[in-house]
C-alpha cells in the first residue's frame, strides 16, 4: 500500500493532503514522505478536528480555528422577513400582478407611459421642510463612499428630479406612471407597512384643473374595474389655497404654511385639544386657530365661499374641479371637505383623498398639485400634480368587502411520459407547444397517472398529453380533454 501512495504523490503532490486522512492512521509514513504545500496548509487544517492539530484552545489565527462555514451552516435563521415587510409566495405573486396589471391597463388606457427609478436616493431628495412625518421615518445611511443615500419612501421626489434631468429634451406635457416599491420606518397598522408598493401617475406641464379631473378620473376606472363602487369609496377634495387664504387674513406668515399643513393632516389621528396647541406652538393666535378650524370643518363650497367673502382662487378651482367631474361621469364619487390637506408640503393648490366609506381603513390614495417642487431641487418649476396609491390598502378593501379575486393557477398542458425511456420525447412535445405559445407543465420524473392527475388538478390544467410507446412509434400523442374526460390520438405535426 505504501507504494501506491508515493506513485500518487509523484503523480499529483497535492492529492497525497487528501489522501492522508484516509489511509495515514492504518499505514503511517514518515513524515519527510509528505512534504505540505504551504498555499494548501491553511485549507487542510481547517478540515482537522482540534485535537488533530493538538491545540483545542481555538485562538484566532490559528490552525485550530473552527472552520466559519461550518459555524454558519448550522446556524438557525429567523425564517420571518424583517418586521413590516413582506415575502410574495406564488398565491400571493398571483394577486400583486393581477393588481399591477389592472394598474398598468388603466394608466395605458389614459395614455401615460411608464418610468421608474433606484429605490436607493440621495437622502437630500427627500428631506425639504422640517415637522415632516416622511423625514423620520427614512430607511437611510451613509454608504461606502460617504455619501447619505435613503431607500426611497415615495416616487414624487424622483420623478422631479428625473424631469429636471431631462430639462427640455422632453416635450410637455409629460404624463408618466410607476409602480415601484417604497420605505417607510413607520408604525405599523391595517393596511400600513414598512415597505409597499405604489403605483403613482403624474401629469407635468399642465396648470390647469383638467389635469386634476383627469387623474381622479383614472383611479374611478381603476375601482370600477376590480368591482369597487361610490358606495364602497369615495375622494374627498379640497385645496391648499383655502388654507392660504384664512391665514392671509390673520397676516400669519407664508413660512408657516408647511408647518400648518403638516399639524392639520393630523386632524383625525390626534385629538383637537393637542391640534389646537400644535397651531398655537407655531405662533398662531387663538382667535386664529378657532377660525381656522371652523373654516376646516365646512363640507360645502358654497358656505365657504360665504366665510371666504366671495369667488377667490380656491373656490374657483374647486367649483371648475366638480363641473369637470360631472362631465367625466364621477359626481357621486367626490365631495368637498376643507380639512383635506395632505401632509407633504410640496402641495400648493387642489389635494384630494381616496376613502373607505365605512370608515375601517386608512387613506386608500391620495395627490394633489405640487406646482413647486422642482424649484426645491433646483430646478425651474414646472405646473404639475400627481397621486399615489398604495397596494396595501386596497386589497384590505377587497377583503372586506369579499370581493378579493381568486387567481389560481391555470396551465395549459401536462405532458407526461408513460415510460421513462421517453421522457426525451416527452420533452420534445413540450417543446413543440412551447413554441407555439402555450405553457406546458412537464412531468420531470416516472411519476403514476394518478399522481399526474392530481397534478393536473391542483394547476388546473386544460390538456393531459401522454407519450406513449405504441402511439409514438406511430408518430402520435395521446390527449385527454380534463373538463369533459374527452380522449383521441393526434399526430404530432398536427398537435395545437
Amino acid at each position: 500500500m505504501p507504494p501506491v501512495l508515493s506513485s500518487l504523490h509523484i503523480l499529483h503532490p497535492r492529492l497525497s493532503l487528501y489522501v492522508k486522512p484516509l489511509f495515514l492512521r492504518k499505514f503511517p509514513l514518515p513524515r519527510r514522505s509528505l512534504p505540505i504545500n504551504p498555499r494548501t496548509l491553511s485549507s487542510v487544517a481547517s478540515a482537522q478536528s482540534p485535537t488533530e492539530n493538538g491545540d483545542s484552545r481555538g485562538r484566532s489565527g490559528s490552525l485550530s480555528a473552527p472552520p466559519p462555514l461550518l459555524e454558519e451552516a448550522v446556524q438557525k435563521i429567523d425564517v420571518n422577513p424583517p418586521k413590516g415587510t413582506r415575502d410574495f409566495p406564488p398565491e400571493e405573486m398571483r394577486l400583486r400582478n393581477w393588481l399591477f396589471h389592472n394598474f398598468r391597463e388603466v394608466s395605458g388606457l389614459y395614455g401615460f407611459e411608464e418610468v421608474d427609478f433606484p429605490v436607493l436616493e440621495s437622502e437630500a431628495l427627500f428631506i425639504r421642510k422640517a415637522g415632516e412625518e416622511i423625514k423620520d421615518q427614512l430607511y437611510c445611511f451613509e454608504d461606502r463612499g460617504n455619501r447619505r443615500v435613503a431607500l426611497r419612501p415615495e416616487l414624487t421626489p424622483s420623478l422631479a428630479r428625473l424631469v429636471i434631468q431631462k430639462g427640455k429634451s422632453v416635450p410637455l406635457p409629460l404624463k408618466w406612471f410607476a409602480v415601484g416599491q417604497c420605505w417607510r420606518y413607520e408604525r405599523m397598522t391595517r393596511g400600513r407597512r414598512r415597505e409597499h408598493y405604489q403605483w403613482n401617475m403624474d401629469i407635468i406641464g399642465v396648470p390647469e384643473v383638467t389635469a386634476e379631473a383627469e387623474l381622479i378620473s383614472s383611479i374611478v376606472t381603476f375601482f370600477k374595474r376590480i368591482g369597487v363602487t361610490a358606495s364602497d369609496v369615495g375622494f374627498k377634495v379640497s385645496s391648499r389655497k383655502v388654507l392660504q387664504e384664512v391665514l392671509r387674513c390673520y397676516s400669519i406668515s407664508e413660512n408657516l404654511f408647511g408647518k400648518v399643513c403638516i399639524i392639520i393632516d393630523k386632524i383625525e389621528k390626534i385629538p383637537m385639544d393637542e391640534i389646537k396647541k400644535d397651531l398655537k406652538s407655531v405662533g398662531m393666535s387663538e382667535e386664529a386657530v378657532e377660525d381656522l378650524l371652523r373654516v376646516l370643518s365646512i363640507k360645502s363650497l358654497t358656505k365657504l365661499e360665504e366665510i371666504l367673502g366671495g369667488p377667490g382662487e380656491a373656490v374657483a378651482d374647486l367649483k371648475q374641479l366638480f363641473s369637470l367631474a360631472e362631465k367625466f361621469g364621477y359626481s357621486e364619487w367626490i365631495q368637498f371637505d376643507a380639512s383635506v390637506v395632505r401632509g407633504l408640503a410640496y402641495y400648493t393648490g387642489i389635494v384630494f383623498e381616496g376613502f373607505d366609506r365605512e370608515g375601517k381603513l386608512r387613506a386608500i390614495c391620495g395627490g394633489g398639485r405640487y406646482d413647486r417642487l422642482l424649484s426645491t431641487f433646483g430646478g425651474d418649476d414646472i405646473p404639475a400634480c400627481g397621486f399615489g396609491f398604495g397596494d396595501a390598502v386596497i386589497v384590505e378593501l377587497l377583503k372586506e368587502k369579499g370581493i378579493l379575486p381568486e387567481l389560481s393557477l391555470q396551465v395549459e398542458n401536462i405532458v407526461c411520459a408513460l415510460d421513462g425511456d421517453l421522457q426525451g420525447a416527452a420533452a420534445t412535445v413540450a417543446t413543440i407547444l412551447r413554441d407555439k405559445g402555450q405553457s406546458v407543465d412537464l412531468v420531470l420524473e416516472n411519476k403514476p397517472l394518478k399522481w399526474v392527475f392530481k397534478r393536473a388538478a391542483r394547476i388546473n390544467a386544460q390538456r393531459l398529453i401522454l407519450v406513449g410507446n405504441t402511439e409514438w412509434q406511430k408518430g402520435m400523442v395521446g390527449v385527454k380533454i380534463l373538463s369533459s374526460g374527452e380522449q383521441y390520438e393526434v399526430k404530432l405535426n398536427e398537435l395545437e
